[in-house]
């Protein structure tokens, strides 16, 4: 029992220890903020309200059939549903009925708002896909900072550990007498402040990963952590094309133009529904009713019996003329009929046609047409602004990966004479021909454009990625 014990405490500790060390990979962090992101869910729901929409229009155009059924009593003079006679009783009384209907014609517009819901449909899958990219882009985003955070770390402690060695090295000689105390302060003091930015960085890297952790909806900030990666230049091949090829594929691929197409086309068709007003409605119908009641019956049979009537006289003879006839017929009360049978003896069926024809309805359809075709030119409008602001979005895109195309190739140009200008540097200080102030900053200068590189690299890649979006890369074939 004790083994078993301690095996259970080791499983348990090990799948602690490995939910600690889990760390996202940037594909990861994408798929689980498509998943999990609430204006993504949102937009789902929109998806499936409009499929929604879809179905109750299509059973507009189908039949509709309705059943009803009520039991009442009555008390009092009521009358007699089987005699008609007004009566002083307590009945109970049962009716059934069902009556299906169907529209023939109703100037179009069930078959418009079909169309008008397929349309709302597609505009919701285009909303949804403009907010996957966004959310992917926004992610990316958020891990590209976290990563130029880290690495921006570990040029900072590289340069420090350099900085320990000549802090040793400055102190040995200042010990010896070879080098001015100065210089072993000028050392601490650069030091002191490569320290102070390292705890910067760190920090850093902890709001990064915190607003990364809030984007994917990740509230254990502690364990939250991303695969250290340094991820390569994919991409840049897009720009061999112009900016106006791109503008003209993105007016094709992006999803702001196809939402905005297809509120046009719901707009036009919510004028073609209005319209439909001015037209008359015919309908068909067919209706199967039955009842039950729980009164007695009353039923006459005739009597046996006949009787005998003076009718007249012979006035030549005086002899008298009689006639023989049954007996009036006797009523007689007996209880309702079975409930079945009643449901079949008192049925009937009712059908025909209604037909509605619009004559004056105080301007309402005439109205509604004119609202609905200002919401067209309002489309038409908002049509043309998103096809407006697309073209400035996507020459800025372009306009910024190339600019941070350029940057990034100078900002390597620059770290390679930085590197080469501290190598001189350091040679320089350890014969002791600069001082260690001039050597601080040489190497400050070299730390600073090796984090410039890091910072253009992934600022480079990040625009790359906007633009390919833009071409119309899906979401999936983004290369990092």
């Amino acid at each position: 029992m004790k083994k078993f014990s301690f095996l259970t405490i080791l499983l348990f500790v090990g799948f602690i220890t490995n939910a600690q060390e889990k760390k996202w990979t940037l594909q990861e962090c994408v798929e689980y903020a498509l998943e999990n992101n609430i204006s993504v869910k949102q937009s789902e729901l929109d998806v499936e309200a409009s499929e929604i929409d879809k179905k109750d229009a299509i059973g507009n155009l189908l039949p509709s059939i309705n059943g009803n059924a009520s039991n009442s009593w009555n008390t009092g003079l009521t009358q007699n549903v089987t005699t008609g006679v007004l009566e002083n009783q307590t009945t109970r009384n049962f009716s059934a009925g069902v009556t299906a209907s169907i529209n023939l014609f109703d100037g179009l517009r069930n078959y418009k708002q079909l169309q008008r819901a397929k349309l709302s449909k597609l505009a919701a899958q285009y909303s949804l896909s403009q907010m996957q990219d966004d959310i992917t882009l926004n992610v990316a985003n958020s891990y590209l900072q976290v990563l130029f955070a880290k690495q921006d770390l570990e040029v900072l402690k590289s340069q420090n550990s350099v900085t320990q060695e000549q802090l040793e090295r400055t102190q040995q000689l200042v010990d010896a007498g070879s080098l001015p105390r100065g210089d072993l302060l000028e050392i601490k003091a650069t030091d002191a402040d490569e320290r102070q930015r390292i705890i910067v960085a760190q920090n850093n890297i902890r709001i990064s990963l915190i607003s990364l952790a809030q984007t994917l909806l990740i509230k254990d900030y502690e364990n939250f952590d991303i695969v250290e990666y340094d991820y390569d230049i994919f991409g840049a091949e897009i720009l061999d094309n112009s900016v106006y090829d791109i503008i003209e594929r993105a007016k094709e691929e992006r999803s702001e133009i196809r939402i905005a197409e297809a509120n046009k086309e719901i707009a036009q068709q919510n004028v073609e529904i209005a319209r439909g007003a001015y037209m008359p409605t015919l309908g068909a119908f067919v209706n199967y009713n039955t009842r039950e009641t729980g009164a007695n019956r009353i039923e006459y049979y005739d009597s046996p019996e006949t009787s005998i009537t003076e009718i007249g006289y012979v006035e030549s003879t005086g002899e008298r003329v009689v006639a023989e006839s049954n007996n009036p017929a006797v009523p007689i009360v007996t209880g309702p009929r079975p409930f079945i049978d009643q449901l079949w003896l008192n049925d009937g069926m009712s059908y025909g046609f209604q037909l509605s024809v619009p004559v004056f309805n105080g301007f309402a359809t005439r109205n509604q047409v004119k609202r609905s075709k200002i919401d067209v030119r309002r489309a038409e409008y908002q049509l043309e602004q998103a096809e407006l602001d697309l073209e400035a979005n996507v020459y800025q895109a372009y306009v910024d990966a190339t600019g941070a195309f350029e940057a990034y190739e100078a900002a390597l140009v620059a770290a390679e004479s930085q590197e080469q200008a501290n190598e001189y540097a350091t040679e320089r200080y350890d014969v002791g021909l600069t001082n260690a102030f001039d050597f601080s900053q040489s190497k400050l200068r070299f730390e600073n454009a090796q984090r410039e590189v890091i910072r253009a690299k992934y600022d480079y890649i990040f625009k790359l990625k906007v633009l390919e979006l833009y071409f119309g890369v899906p979401v999936s074939d983004l290369r990092f």
